[in-house]
């Protein structure tokens, strides 16, 4: 974890972490300061359980994949007994980066430099020369305690999350709260139901703003009826509802969603909805940098990809229920769906853009926050400003 000190002063995060009614939103640095990029990587998403990338990505056994998380160069493989497994990109003789596309792995994966290899699990078991020309071993090397250094990582619903700091809680625990809140409606197995499509279950989109600015966009319904006019016609805001589901999640949910009935869409549906709760959907920010929804006939996950100060990646994957509804008699519906949300999270664009460049302004101190509307995003800023405050009582 990073030690230098951050340049936002603890007057202000006290000034985050007041009751609603008083408090000020995190100050522009936090948004507008490059040097605060690494810094919250190592921080904060570094000691929470952050996505990454889904699952389904990398469909095949001895798939190998390198991601760029904030700078960080990593790597995800799948092992020849299906598993995934997280690395850092380097190899442990210089630090040459490993993996530099996507491939598959026929053996090992060998490094360009000096020809190092690993296999799929990150174990050194080859170092040719080591010893010399014709020496491929040197007394007092062992090659076990060389390979590849992993990342802690967990699979859920597709999405893989990893833990950098390594001194998270166990995802089963990060996790509960949410299952337990969605199994009300899902049932206790229900996510087992989801399949994600080769058609209508992706989206991609690059916006110019600060990852948390997404996540607190997301967070509120407020911005409803004005961002989102024919949302609203389908889902209006008073028919929405806060949620703080404990320290890590928060959000909103709506009591009308019929997006079936305004597009016509027939999907199957999770076999354990309630028929009394079938208009009802939830949508939670799990921090730092995930988004959910859950609706009776799909699901569906955001993954925030931080790539600058100012700029997030926002990978959709929608997931819909049982093999039936991800083939070919379907697909017009599906294509329903996600034309829905290219929609919604388009017309989000220009707010999230708007407030990044907003941050640049001295005349803007935080902002305030609706006592009744926007307590899901004070939610969200006192987390952040939680772990700011964190680190700065340790310098």
């Amino acid at each position: 974890m990073s030690s230098s000190k951050h340049q936002i002063p603890l007057v202000s995060l006290d000034a985050v972490r007041s009751p609603i009614e008083m408090a000020n939103g995190m100050p522009n640095a936090a948004y507008d300061d490059p040097q605060l990029f690494e810094y919250e990587r190592d921080n904060v998403l570094g000691r929470a359980w952050a996505g990454l990338l889904f699952a389904s990505e990398i469909p095949n056994v001895g798939a190998a994949k390198p991601i760029d998380f904030m700078g960080l160069p990593l790597v995800v493989m799948r092992n020849r007994e299906g598993t995934l497994k997280v690395f850092h990109n380097i190899c442990s003789h210089r630090g040459m980066i490993l993996v530099r596309e996507e491939t598959e792995v026929k053996r090992l994966v060998r490094c360009p430099y000096h020809s190092w290899s690993y296999d799929l699990d990150g174990h050194l078991v080859a170092t040719p020369h080591i010893g010399g020309v014709g020496q491929h071993e040197a007394e007092g090397f062992a090659c076990e305690k060389h390979g590849l250094k992993e990342v802690r990582s967990a699979v859920w619903n597709d999405i893989v999350f990893i833990n950098l700091s390594g001194a998270a809680e166990t995802f089963t625990d990060f996790i509960a709260p949410l299952e337990a809140r969605w199994e009300q409606f899902t049932g206790k197995h229900g996510m087992e139901h989801l399949r994600v499509a080769n058609t209508e279950s992706h989206m991609e989109l690059t916006v110019d703003a600060n990852w948390k600015l997404a996540v607190e966009n997301y967070c509120e319904a407020y911005h409803l009826p004005w961002v989102h006019p024919a949302l609203n016609t389908y889902s209006p805001l008073d028919q929405h509802y806060n949620l703080i589901v404990n320290d890590n999640m928060s959000g909103q949910g709506t009591l009308t969603y019929n997006l079936a009935d305004v597009a016509g869409t027939s999907l199957p549906q999770f076999p354990e909805w309630p028929e009394e709760k079938l208009r009802q959907a939830e949508y939670i920010s799990l921090y730092p940098n995930v988004l959910l929804g859950v609706q009776a006939d799909h699901f569906f996950a955001i993954i925030l990809q931080p790539e600058a100060n100012n700029r997030t990646l926002e990978k959709l994957q929608l997931g819909y229920v049982g093999s039936e509804a991800v083939g070919d008699a379907y697909e017009a519906c599906r294509a329903a769906v996600l034309n829905s949300w290219k929609v919604v999270f388009g017309e989000d664009v220009f707010a999230v853009e708007g407030m990044q460049r907003g941050r640049r302004s001295p005349g803007f101190k935080g902002g305030v926050f609706s006592p009744v509307l926007d307590g899901p995003t004070h939610h969200f800023h006192n987390w952040i400003a939680n772990l700011y405050a964190k680190d700065a009582a340790n310098v």
